[in-house]
């Protein structure tokens, strides 16, 4: 498959394919005449590469998966882990707030228990800095 053809398929920009291949993220073989082809195996690592991003990794935290030992991947992968079940203990927490301040009567949060008590949780760590 031509990298244009492979670009349609995977729905990305073919320059997005051209800088993955120059980060070392992929490599799709050459014909005779020197373009890109793209098989099977390559249109994965691609996708691979696509839902790593995805789920907020870099393009530099993934090179370093696909080249480092198992010890190295799983420590990486751990830490973007907790990293998003942090971002979804925030989000529910927010998502609480917002539901709650539809039926809060205090006009000023501070007055509001629920809402002084959310706004704590929220900007505590940063009163340490």
């Amino acid at each position: 498959m031509k990298i244009g053809d492979a670009a349609v398929a995977l729905g990305i920009a073919a320059h997005v394919l051209r800088h993955w291949e120059s980060l070392g993220l992929l490599a799709p073989t050459r014909t005779s005449s020197g373009h890109r082809s793209y098989d099977d195996q390559t249109l994965d690592q691609a996708r691979m590469i696509r839902t790593l991003q995805r789920a907020g990794l870099s393009l530099d935290q993934i090179r370093r998966i696909a080249r480092g030992d198992n010890a190295d991947r799983a420590a990486l992968i751990d830490t973007k882990r907790a990293e998003i079940h942090d971002r979804i203990d925030l989000l529910r927490a927010a998502d609480g707030f917002l539901t709650h301040i539809v039926t809060c009567r205090h006009p000023v949060l501070a007055d509001c228990p629920d809402c002084s008590q959310f706004l704590a949780r929220q900007y505590r760590p940063a009163l340490g800095t």
